[in-house]
């Protein structure tokens, strides 16, 4: 994604914002973050968060403490401690935003195992270090992959990513079930010489780090801005009345769609002002049952037992009403009484008034041009021919005609 102030020029190259990812939008960069607190100024006397938020490779973001007291904005390039040797990432977010994001994921400043330190802002050296590895990572994981499957192992290495300094590289991989991956680990040290660090992550997590398109058009959320990964069940597709079918509601990790959860909340509130399904209304005409519910309209539809074909609808209320009578054991005289006329929704038609052509046209199968062109050629064959047929036949007609004719010898002469 990109704001507006980053749109491509004439070349096709981005003009790029340069306000180092702060523009309004938040949608420079992947999992970016708007620092809402940027524009106001601390009280006097009060120190400032010495907590930086640092992203790596894919989104993966550590807080780091700035002991050194540097003046770091966001997009500077920082060189960061790690258990052995040093990481290089890019400062995503400063200041007082900082605490209230590690309040949120329950991160504490004074835990030395997970908030490491800041050294320094990266040089020109462990930049060109860094991108050097960076170049390695895409023919390593060809590499890593066909070696996965020399040895037959049940995994798939999804991506790989090397350290700052250049001296470890960590292989993401996915697998159903438990993998021996000793015999790997050697055959990579051997080819790549460097260290190697396996890490199994979920599929989500794969899709996450990977990015792509979703169905609605849209990047995947999980690769924007989603960074909780919550439990769907298909009991959310129940509750919106959803198919269950598992091709629209499995997302490209294979899993239940994130977006499951997000209207869920809004259905289970809609849903509380309507009666259970499986609960019967007694009348005199016969028991009805429920065939359908309409959660935006608040309309349910009835059928007599038995009489299935027919459907009578009716409002919430109307239920509810039915079915407290029920309970103090009285029964309406029928559905008829309380059943709602329904209201069709209107179709439009819509009229080409731009002049744009049928989004059918394309449905015809085309003509073969060869087949025309050979066609068309056999027919000025058969013209030629003829042609010539016919002018030959012309010709000897013509001689003929002048041709003198021959004189006749009188028999009887030549007797006498």
């Amino acid at each position: 994604m990109a704001c507006n102030s980053c749109s491509t020029g004439k070349d096709g190259q981005p003009k790029g914002c340069k306000n180092n990812g702060t523009c309004g939008t938040d949608s420079c960069n992947k999992l970016t973050v708007f620092d809402w607190l940027a524009n106001m100024s601390l009280p006097n006397g009060q120190d400032p968060f010495i907590g930086v938020e640092v992203r790596f490779k894919n989104g993966r973001k550590h807080y780091y403490k700035n002991t050194e007291n540097l003046t770091l904005s966001i997009g500077d390039i920082v060189a960061t401690q790690a258990k052995s040797g040093h990481d290089i990432g890019m400062v995503t977010l400063t200041g007082e935003l900082v605490r209230v994001q590690m309040k949120r994921k329950k991160v504490r400043l004074n835990d030395t195992e997970n908030v490491l330190k800041i050294y320094r802002k990266a040089s020109q050296k462990d930049i060109d270090i860094w991108s050097a590895a960076r170049d390695r990572e895409e023919p390593m994981k060809v590499k890593a992959r066909q070696f996965a499957i020399d040895l037959k192992l049940k995994m798939k290495i999804s991506d790989i990513e090397f350290q700052g300094d250049g001296s470890k590289a960590t292989f993401y991989y996915t697998a159903e079930e438990r993998v021996d991956f000793r015999e790997l680990i050697k055959v990579f040290a051997r080819e790549f010489r460097t260290r190697i660090e396996m890490k199994q992550v979920g599929f989500r997590q794969e899709a996450a780090r990977l990015g792509g398109i979703g169905s609605c058009g849209r990047e995947l959320c999980c690769s924007t801005w989603l960074t909780d990964f919550r439990s769907v069940s298909t009991s959310a597709a129940r509750y919106q009345q959803l198919s269950l079918n598992p091709l629209k509601l499995a997302g490209q990790c294979g899993k239940l769609k994130c977006c499951l959860n997000y209207e869920l909340d809004a259905y289970l509130d809609a849903l509380k002002a309507f009666p259970k399904s499986d609960t019967k209304l007694y009348t005199e005409k016969g028991n009805a049952v429920c065939q359908k519910t309409d959660i935006f309209k608040g309309l349910m539809w009835y059928a007599y037992e038995g009489e299935w074909m027919n459907w009578h609808i009716i409002t919430t209320d109307q239920a509810n009403e039915i079915i407290e009578k029920n309970k103090r054991k009285e029964k309406v005289a029928s559905l008829e009484e309380y059943a709602v006329e329904h209201i069709q929704d209107t179709k439009n038609e819509f009229e080409n008034v731009v002049g744009q052509d049928s989004l059918t046209r394309f449905d015809s199968p085309k003509p073969n041009k060869k087949r025309k062109n050979n066609r068309n050629n056999r027919n000025n064959k058969n013209r030629k021919s003829n042609n010539k047929s016919n002018n030959s036949k012309n010709k000897t007609q013509n001689r003929s005609r002048n041709q003198k004719p021959k004189a006749k010898t009188n028999t009887n002469a030549k007797k006498d």
